[in-house]
Parts: C-alpha cells; sequence; structure tokens
C-alpha cells in the first residue's frame, strides 16, 4: 500500500474519520491480527489513538475532535507501517493492555494476549481463597504481565516471575519500574524451576512455548515479527508443558493451584494424558487451552507425566 495521495489528508480530519479509514485499509490489505487485538477496528483505534497520545479507553465523544495536519501525517505513517512491514502494533506502539493495565513491549518479548488476564481480575475465583494466597510464581514470564497482574489482583502476595531469556528479563524489569513493584515481583532468569528456591507456591501459573513445529511454520508474518522461543514447543507443542506438569509437584503448596495455557496444544495435552481430569476453564472475553489442576491432582498423576518425558 503507498501512502494516500495529499487529498484524504485534507478530506478525512478528524479522530473517528482516520480509525475507520485505518480499519478499511487493514482489511483490503488482508493484514492478520490477534496480538492484543481482534478486529480491524481495534487494532485502528490502538494506533490512531497511540499517534495523538490517548488513552486507548478514550471517551466516544473525544473521536469526533479534529486533528492537526501533522496528527494526520503521523496516524498515516504508522498505518502504512503496519500494513507494509506486517509489524504487530503493540510493537510500533511500545503499548499493550493487559488485565486493563499498560506495559512496555518491544520484539524481545511476544505481545501480552493471554485469557489468563480474565482470571487474574477474578483473583482466581473460586479456585482460591483470595486471603490464602501468599506465593505466586509466574513461569515464562516474558513482558512481566502475568506476574504484574497478579501483584495488582494480590497485594499481600510475593511473585516470583521466571524466564530463560535475558531480553525477556530486560522487558520485564521495564515494566517493574514502571509499575514500582520491586517490592512485590521478584524475576529469576532460569530453566523453568532450576534457579528458583525451594520455596511453595499457592498458585503457580504460566503461559509456555506451546506452539508444535508444523503450526509455527504456518503462523502469519505478524506473529514470526515476535521470538520464536516464546512460540516453540518442540515437534508436538507439550516439550516445556510436560516438564512444567512433572516439577510443579515439588513447588506446589498443599492447597495449590496450577494454571497453564496451552492453547492450540490443548487436544493434543488431552490425548497425551486421556486420564487426567484437566479442568478447561471457560471465559466470558474469549479465548480458551487454558487448564487448571490441583496440586493433589498433579502428585496423583506426577508419574504419569514423568513417564511422558522419557
Amino acid at each position: 500500500m503507498h501512502t494516500p495521495p495529499e487529498q484524504v489528508l485534507t478530506i478525512l480530519s478528524t479522530l473517528r474519520d482516520y480509525i475507520r479509514w485505518a480499519a478499511s485499509q487493514f482489511t483490503k490489505s488482508e493484514i492478520s491480527f490477534g496480538q492484543g487485538t481482534t478486529t480491524a477496528l481495534d487494532e485502528a483505534a490502538a494506533l490512531v489513538l497511540h499517534t495523538v497520545h490517548q488513552p486507548y479507553n478514550l471517551a466516544e465523544a473525544y473521536l469526533d475532535t479534529t486533528l492537526t495536519m501533522s496528527e494526520r501525517q503521523a496516524a498515516v505513517e504508522i498505518i502504512n507501517r503496519r500494513i507494509n512491514e506486517r509489524i504487530p502494533a503493540a510493537y510500533l506502539t511500545n503499548e499493550a493492555i493487559f488485565a486493563g493495565l499498560s506495559f512496555y513491549v518491544d520484539n524481545r518479548v511476544l505481545v501480552p494476549r493471554s485469557p489468563i488476564a480474565e482470571l487474574i481480575e477474578q483473583r482466581f475465583a473460586p479456585w482460591v481463597e483470595e486471603d490464602q494466597i501468599y506465593r505466586i510464581l509466574d513461569l515464562c514470564t516474558g513482558s512481566g504481565c502475568i506476574a504484574i497482574a497478579c501483584a495488582y489482583a494480590f497485594q499481600e502476595a510475593t511473585i516470583d516471575a521466571v524466564d530463560l531469556s535475558s531480553d525477556a528479563m530486560a522487558v520485564a524489569e521495564i515494566n517493574l519500574e514502571k509499575h514500582q513493584l520491586f517490592d512485590s515481583v521478584t524475576l529469576y532468569q532460569s530453566d523453568l524451576f532450576a534457579n528458583l528456591p525451594p520455596d511453595l507456591y499457592d498458585i503457580i501459573v504460566s503461559n509456555p512455548p506451546y506452539v508444535c513445529q508444523e503450526e509455527w511454520e504456518q503462523l502469519h508474518k505478524e506473529f514470526h515479527a515476535e521470538p520464536d522461543m516464546g512460540f516453540k514447543g518442540g515437534q508436538t507443542g507439550l516439550d516445556i508443558v510436560i516438564r512444567i506438569l512433572v516439577e510443579a509437584n515439588t513447588y506446589l503448596a498443599e492447597q495449590g493451584v496450577l494454571v497453564m495455557e496451552v492453547g492450540s496444544s490443548a487436544q493434543t495435552l488431552q490425548a497425551t494424558f486421556p486420564d487426567v481430569p484437566f479442568y478447561w476453564l471457560d471465559f466470558a472475553r474469549g479465548g480458551d487451552g487454558v487448564f487448571l489442576l490441583t496440586a493433589e491432582q498433579i502428585q496423583l498423576y506426577n508419574e504419569l507425566f514423568i513417564s511422558a518425558l522419557n
């Protein structure tokens, strides 16, 4: 797509105009969504509002305000980049919204988008007693969004956030500084549990790499702009998932729960362990492939999980 002719900059004047126009251009160009937004209109709003330094939840009444010429040019430029370069919108704005919170993101981490956000906002009810949550572990933390959202939801708890990637650790540190949560959240660069102290956690939550090799190769260009380390879960997608299932047995408190997103590998996981009663969670805002197991269940099926590693 080429930059619109000069008359577009004069004909289109309001925020609403540019959001509508961007959505039309996105649809026409068949760009891919799913990295924080799911529709052309939402993606357009996120980008255009960013260019004029307005929040994503700006009141509708302001959409009819007139943009200056420099603001219009900035909107057109970022819309063109989204189409021509297929860069995820969150990387263009360096911002993603997760659980109602703003996070810094760049191409060192996946764009936050897990349905686990909804579960955090509900404080994992009815699966845990809110006042009985003292320690939470976020495995494969990436930008730190899950750990930080948990710190807001459970203000009396301490949270450990783990990632193997040094790049992810750097971005997570930016977000800890942004939210001033260094007293609540501790970062560990670690291969899952390897460098953690021998503590027990009331909640272990994880959005690990779970995409199988075949699916990875078929993903749209936008997803290949994200770090492949955050996607690739081996030939079946379950390499890291099974390791977590095995090792969580040592780190879950007696009444603890494990919550993990496995997305498109949910069917493969259930087929691999047909006797395990994974509880697949439902989300009002959409999303699936997230299961919950209790500490008791993790212990009961531990030998089964171990056998799958061999």
